[in-house]
């Protein structure tokens, strides 16, 4: 299974729906997540763009807005 990070921060409704996403597809064991006012290049890096997914293995990443069909690709289970 694909090991990923959520960047997101407190209080983000985007984050929020983002998170309720991964859940829905099964994913709530595969995510770990990371509040981005935690750390200042991260911040800097993706404050504007929250919330961002990114695949531990490859370093890919996916940016809001995604859907099912986004995510079946980002994770390689679609075309």
């Amino acid at each position: 299974m694909v090991k990923l990070t959520l960047y997101s921060h407190l209080n983000c409704h985007l984050c929020e729906e983002g998170e309720a996403l991964l859940h829905r597809e099964g994913l709530s064991d595969s995510y770990r997540t990371v509040d981005i006012e935690t750390d200042l290049e991260l911040l800097k890096n993706y404050e504007i763009h929250v919330p961002v997914l990114k695949r531990d293995d490859t370093g890919e990443e996916l940016f809001w807005p995604f859907d099912s069909g986004d995510l079946a690709v980002f994770l390689g289970h679609g075309s």
